[in-house]
């Protein structure tokens, strides 16, 4: 199923299919948001943002919700 970044849950677990390179800082390009590598969803803070992630198994990153709504991924089935 497609969708985006700031549509996932706790656990969740998807590949980045899209990011927009207009929109997304380059540093978190730099960190591994990039089409093809994995990320899974490890926290949310209590008002909803930043959203805490885990990138191909190895950075983790907080990114804000208006981005994690410009990277596309493909969730992965539970």
């Amino acid at each position: 199923m497609k969708t985006t970044i700031d549509l996932l849950k706790i656990g969740d677990k998807a590949t980045i299919i899209y990011v927009d390179l207009d929109k997304i800082p380059l540093k978190l390009l730099e960190m591994g948001c990039l089409p093809d590598n994995e990320v899974e969803v490890l926290q949310i803070a209590p008002l909803g943002d930043p959203i805490y992630l885990n990138v191909n198994n190895g950075s983790h990153l907080a990114i804000r919700k208006e981005t994690a709504h410009e990277i596309q991924v493909e969730l992965h089935e539970k």
